[in-house]
């Protein structure tokens, strides 16, 4: 398995996993056009990871300037996913541990919000380091 920076090509085999998670397909041209949006602005990290040419995972963090203290910029994970035939199997880890070896590089912390009731989720965010009881998270769709 390969962890890289994602490139336009990957588009696709995104798609297809985000199907697969959400069961609901996404339109390839307005996906490449906001990848290219993201990719110029700098501020995003956007990571796939392969194997045997297969994208099989794929991470966004999303870096947030601050404005307090010595206004070291956080940075927000979200859209991870793991091909569901590639779970527990490592992807999760070196996608979200090649993430933090980025973002330290710029950002003080790294925070994300998943459903409570994915109780895989929560274990997994866990076991990679990440504390879950001591902040409440709030989402509101629009």
């Amino acid at each position: 398995m390969i962890v890289r920076q994602m490139i336009s090509q990957d588009i696709p085999q995104l798609a297809r996993l985000y199907e697969q998670f959400w069961g609901e397909e996404s339109c390839l041209e307005t996906m490449r056009s906001k990848f290219e949006k993201l990719e110029k602005a700098g501020s995003h990290i956007l990571l796939s990871a392969f194997e045997d040419n297969q994208l099989i995972g794929s991470v966004m963090g999303v870096i947030c300037e601050e404005l307090y203290g010595d206004c070291k910029s956080f940075l927000v994970l979200e859209n991870m996913i793991v091909d569901k035939g590639f779970r527990n199997r490592g992807v999760g880890s070196a996608l979200i541990k090649e993430l933090e070896r980025r973002a330290a590089e710029n950002c003080s912390q790294i925070i994300l919000v998943t459903e409570s009731n994915r109780i895989d989720a929560c274990k997994f965010y866990e076991s990679a380091g990440y504390t879950g009881g001591t902040h409440q998270g709030f989402k509101k769709k629009l």
